[in-house]
């Protein structure tokens, strides 16, 4: 099993200011690096017979995000795209490719880019009444990492948001 969490930000940035080295930085961590993790995993997979790739993304590569989170968003949005052309490329090999996509989860994350008035404000508008916690998305990963489970699902994204987006 590969699961593919790294990513960040990195900075809010309206497009204005934006150059090609941040975007470039972006992308690197949030895209680039699961590209490379699933090349790299291919090998170990191949050997099995089969594997599990986990990757997240983020509720913002479905809404575009808030102001200045542009190309997270778009990085974010390319992982929840590619997970789903991985999915059909490596079912052959009996791979499954997943996303975990989670909302508003309280983690530094939030700390270092978005105000206490913001979280507060998305706290209230979320269905659930509450910011997401890491723990929220351990049952996700650990059902997409089980074959006897899901061993029949590949290409889904798996909205993680106590309802923030309702698909």
């Amino acid at each position: 099993m590969l699961v593919n969490n790294a990513g960040s930000m990195v900075a809010r940035r309206p497009i204005e200011d934006i150059d090609d080295a941040f975007v470039d930085l972006v992308f690197d961590l949030n895209a680039r690096s699961v590209v490379t993790a699933c090349r790299e995993a291919l090998p170990l997979f191949a050997r099995r017979g089969k594997g599990c790739i986990i990757n997240v993304s983020s509720i913002s590569a479905r809404t575009g995000g808030s102001p200045g989170s542009s190309i997270y968003s778009a990085s974010k949005a390319f992982v929840s795209t590619l997970t789903r052309a991985l999915a059909r490329e490596l079912a052959e090999q009996q791979i499954r490719v997943n996303v975990i996509s989670p909302g508003t989860i309280d983690t530094a994350f939030h700390e270092r880019f978005s105000s206490r008035e913001k979280l507060a404000m998305t706290r209230e508008a979320i269905p659930l009444r509450r910011l997401g916690e890491a723990e929220d998305c351990v049952g996700t990963a650990l059902y997409l990492a089980c074959d006897h489970l899901s061993g029949y699902v590949t290409g889904q994204v798996i909205e993680i948001n106590g309802g923030q987006l309702m698909a």
